[in-house]
């Protein structure tokens, strides 16, 4: 099963990448004896070295188990398929993975199709297709990405430097076990015209893919008690509802249609950057949010519009009843921008400026004086702070598009229909006052929406554990998007780091070792070695 003397050389702002491979023992697919069970000498061989979060390189050897189907009536394997990347020997010494955390990490962006079935390497799961979702600002070119999602590949994240960081990379090299799932996407369509891939489609893929891993206890390398989701933007998304929903026998159905291994789908924990999720209630937050900044051209949207959506974002916010995090109180469209900027925007341009020499922060402070730098702290306005983000990245509505042109509105289409309204309020603005959802619509919402499953009933079968980030000029969706994922599993108990890296746009990740490490800690884990 060799690939070659030389994988080539590829570099991508700190995590670099040179592989050869070697032949591994046995042969590829699932044992006879069982469609999904696990065949552990179905690997390649291969040795990567690979840059840690530090700068410091190291030389991984480990095994790649490559796309293995993770059902048994597949609709589209190309799709339904992971690899499995196992940690053999770190800079030489043998690692015994037997009961390593594994990262489950997702590479779905814009909520389209994602496969690892050609990937020749840990890291090397993408989206296919052109990436999409939101609608775009009127002044956005026709070539430019509508949710301007990040091109996939290991996760698709960037780093303060602008270059890319792949997960996978770092958790292998930590001496992880790494699962990269596939999943289908919207824009998957068979020759009849139906839209296969379309909502729970992805999300029933992965939650399929971890039971694979779990029904794999004892013959899969790593702990399947402790798998750790990652994913950004739609994968962000796909994450978080992959650790509010675990076990929800919502999606036993569906699992069963395609053949899912009966085990648990719960998982330990999860990883969302900038998640793009409570689509039905996305419009409304993003014009609270950015409804007074002008689009790149500088023009605005339309005020009734604006206005309508941000009333239905004051009634949704109000319903939630949830705490802010550090004691704020009950979060409601009148002070959320105070919280916003007490508890996130504040402490990240104080975390910016503190890291940076003493001339670089005077010259970063005279360019933009609206921030008041006293006593080691930044603090500044909320009116101010939008002032600075400057052009908002979508018209409105920004998701359920009036002319279904959203990638959203593809995500919940249905059969041959290609794109469907999926808020009254979008509906009715098209059809009149009296249309109606279709009657599919409540439930298929539910299924893809993770604030489903930690408000009015929460699930008990939930992560407990949540890391979330995303850039303060990340305008793709509103911020308080992922304050309310994090404020509702903070108030519920579980453990919650979240934090926003200040002046990054979509798909940032300022600190990807940190989250290798935090995984660590959670799973209390302790590289072993042979």
């Amino acid at each position: 099963m060799g690939i070659g003397a030389t994988a080539g050389v590829a570099a991508a702002g700190g995590i670099a990448l040179t592989a050869r491979a070697a032949s591994g023992a046995g042969t590829a697919g699932a044992s006879s004896s069982d469609a999904l069970a696990f065949d552990k000498a179905a690997y390649t061989t291969l040795t990567s070295t690979i840059t840690d979060a530090d700068g410091a390189e190291h030389e991984v050897e480990y095994h790649f188990y490559k796309a293995i189907t993770y059902v048994t009536k597949p609709v589209d394997e190309t799709y339904q398929c992971l690899n499995v990347s196992v940690p053999v020997k770190i800079d030489g010494t043998a690692v015994d993975a037997t009961d390593a955390p594994i990262l489950f990490a997702n590479s779905v962006g814009g909520y389209m199709p994602s496969s690892v079935a050609d990937a020749t390497g840990v890291g090397g799961g993408g989206m296919t297709g052109m990436p999409g979702g939101g609608t775009p600002s009127a002044s956005a070119s026709a070539s430019a990405s509508p949710s301007g999602e990040v091109a996939s590949g290991g996760n698709g994240m960037v780093n303060a430097q602008g270059g890319m960081v792949s997960l996978p990379k770092l958790a292998l090299a930590a001496g992880y076990v790494v699962v990269e799932p596939g999943a289908r996407g919207r824009t998957l369509v068979d020759s009849g015209g139906t839209y296969y891939g379309v909502a729970p489609a992805a999300i029933v893929d992965l939650k399929a893919a971890v039971r694979y891993v779990r029904s794999n206890r004892g013959r899969i390398p790593g702990d399947v008690d402790r798998i750790v989701s990652s994913g950004t933007s739609a994968g962000g998304a796909l994450s978080s509802l992959l650790g509010a929903s675990g076990d929800s026998p919502l999606y036993d159905e569906p699992l069963a249609a395609i053949g899912a291994a009966d085990a648990s789908d719960a998982i330990f924990a999860t990883g969302a950057w900038c998640p793009i999720t409570d689509l039905e209630h996305a419009d409304g937050a993003y014009e609270w949010n950015w409804g007074a900044n002008p689009t790149s051209s500088g023009s605005t949207v339309d005020r009734t519009v604006s206005k309508e959506l941000r009333s239905q974002f004051a009634e949704y916010q109000a319903s939630l009843k949830l705490k802010g995090l550090g004691g704020f109180g009950t979060l409601t469209a009148r002070n959320y921008d105070a919280y916003l900027v007490k508890q996130y925007m504040e402490p990240s341009a104080t975390r910016y400026l503190a890291a940076l020499s003493e001339a670089d922060r005077k010259t970063y402070l005279a360019a933009n004086t609206f921030i008041t730098w006293s006593g080691g702290r930044a603090s500044f306005s909320w009116a101010d702070f939008l002032t600075h983000v400057g052009a908002r990245k979508k018209s409105a509505p920004a998701f359920d598009a009036f002319d279904l042109s959203a990638g959203e509105n593809n995500l919940f289409g249905k059969g041959t229909t290609k794109a469907r309204h999926f808020t009254l309020y979008s509906l009715r603005h098209e059809s009149g006052g009296s249309a109606r959802l279709d009657s599919d619509l409540p439930g298929t919402l539910r299924l893809m929406n993770p604030m489903s499953f930690l408000t009015e009933q929460p699930n008990p079968h939930r992560t407990k554990h949540w890391w979330i980030r995303l850039g303060t000029k990340d305008s793709d969706t509103s911020h308080t998007v992922a304050a309310n994922l994090a404020a509702a599993a903070h108030t519920l108990g579980d453990e919650v780091d979240h934090l926003y890296y200040w002046d990054e746009g979509h798909g940032a990740n300022s600190d990807p070792g940190d989250f290798i490490a935090w995984i660590a800690r959670i799973t209390d884990h302790r590289p072993r070695n042979k």
